[in-house]
């Protein structure tokens, strides 16, 4: 009879834990997806701010001195992430190769302008760090116009903010939800050893005794759902790369180890809590209210 019944109990042990483990790892996807759409959002935006150019107009007929001067300083400034010279004999090759006309056929004469194209830091690619640059510039001689694309920065920088605060109150409620669902299947697990945890207190094993099996079980679960759902993150990744043609560059590794150590660490720790006070419980109910719950 004995045999029996460990037969019966053994795989109902097992399907207890698989299915606590799989409804963790469900819940912790969604979550990196979410903490994996916030990192994606900043980093786009990086990329777009660091690919805007601040261009700076030289006058016709600047000395070479003084427009090397001015590319130095702006090499050695803080705010700038690359500094290139355009000459004029360059910007017109390029207006003909974009546009795929001569100017010089109708004027008689080259139009364009010298120019140092400058691509700024994210941090730095604002309205308002764009006029405090603009105002330092005007220090030095030859310098025709600055022309920098306020609107497209502005317009960045509102959508991101927007997006980035939509996906931080839906990680919140994810967050919310995903301990309330962590906590009931770790009650649920925990829910046929609660005469065992009354027996064990009963004959005097203290609580931390009893508890840190318990929570040492759910920690391990907790970081096998981990594993789980990044690589089902992994399986995202990798489909909308392949299918929607998601640049590889998108998403920084530095990044994908930023939202894997997120679900980890919210994986084990989420599960050791709620494994804490699931345990707890039943150390505080009394044997005939066991009966009834």
């Amino acid at each position: 009879m004995s045999k029996d019944k460990s037969k019966v109990s053994k795989p109902v042990f097992l399907n207890i834990h698989l299915t606590s483990t799989i409804s963790m790892s469900l819940v912790l996807f969604l979550v990196g997806l979410v903490f994996l759409l916030l990192f994606v959002a900043h980093d786009m935006s990086t990329y777009v701010k660091e690919n805007i150019n601040l261009s700076i107009i030289l006058d016709d007929g600047i000395p070479q001195q003084d427009a090397l001067r001015i590319e130095n300083y702006l090499k050695s400034s803080q705010y700038a992430k690359s500094v290139d010279y355009i000459s004029k004999e360059e910007a017109l090759k390029d207006h003909i190769t974009n546009l795929g006309e001569n100017p010089k056929d109708f004027l008689g004469y080259n139009p364009l302008k010298a120019s140092i194209e400058v691509k700024l830091h994210a941090q730095y690619a604002n309205n308002d760090s764009v006029g405090k640059i603009q105002t330092k510039l005007k220090s030095f001689e030859h310098i025709n116009r600055v022309v920098y694309q306020k609107d497209m920065v502005s317009l960045v920088n509102d959508n991101v903010r927007k997006v980035s605060l939509i996906l931080l109150a839906l990680a919140a409620v994810l967050l919310f939800v995903s301990v309330a669902l962590i906590n009931i299947t770790i009650r649920l697990s925990l829910y046929s050893d609660r005469f065992l945890i009354n027996t064990m207190k009963l004959v005097g094993a203290t609580p931390w005794f009893i508890r840190r099996p318990y929570i040492g079980s759910s920690m391990l679960n907790g970081l096998a759902a981990s594993f789980i759902s990044i690589l089902l993150l992994g399986g995202v990744v990798y489909f909308v790369h392949y299918q929607f043609g998601m640049p590889g560059s998108i998403i920084q590794p530095f990044t994908a180890c930023i939202v894997g150590s997120i679900v980890i660490v919210l994986g084990i720790t989420l599960t050791a809590i709620s494994s804490y006070f699931s345990v707890g419980r039943y150390l505080r109910m009394n044997i005939n209210d066991m009966y009834f719950i």
